[in-house]
């Protein structure tokens, strides 16, 4: 007979990041601002962080590869469709770039318009990080249980 595995008590991260492309340019960074907070063990947070600082101290610094299919999956060509304008009803100067949030099915999705063709408009339901090999240098500032209203809210509460 096996032993139950004890079970590991959620806990909050609080990490610094930067966020470069396969060539090093910086795509993003909490670096004068607030750093990530999360729960680990959500989905909130992409698999390849929570894997990258599950065993690491509070003063850790890494420096993480992360492939797509641990950050926000791989590029899918079924989620860009064309749709009429007329769904833009009520959009002012519909542009490029500009992005939506739609309620298809049982969960909300976010779109980017991609172009605009007279009555058609293109639109992408990826992640604009989608299919993308993800570079992070991570800090680790905080670490710490996690409290029993973050956990059954599923994020840290500050």
């Amino acid at each position: 007979m096996q032993a139950d595995k004890p079970q590991l008590k959620p806990e909050v991260f609080t990490v610094h990041y930067v966020l470069k492309n396969r060539i090093g340019e910086l795509v993003d960074t909490s670096e004068g601002s607030e750093p990530l907070h999360f729960l680990y063990g959500t989905p909130e947070i992409i698999a390849g962080i929570q894997e990258a600082v599950k065993d690491r101290r509070v003063g850790d610094c890494l420096e993480v590869t992360i492939p797509p299919e641990m950050a926000y999956g791989d590029y899918r060509e079924d989620l860009v469709r064309k749709v009429p304008r007329s769904l833009f009803e009520g959009v002012e100067n519909l542009q490029v770039g500009m992005k939506f949030q739609t309620n298809s099915g049982d969960q909300a999705q976010v779109v980017q318009v991609v172009s605009i063709d007279g009555n058609l408009v293109k639109v992408d339901a990826n992640h604009p990080l989608a299919g993308f090999t993800l570079y992070f240098d991570l800090e680790i500032v905080g670490r710490r249980e996690a409290t029993e209203d973050e956990v059954a809210q599923g994020r840290p509460l500050f």
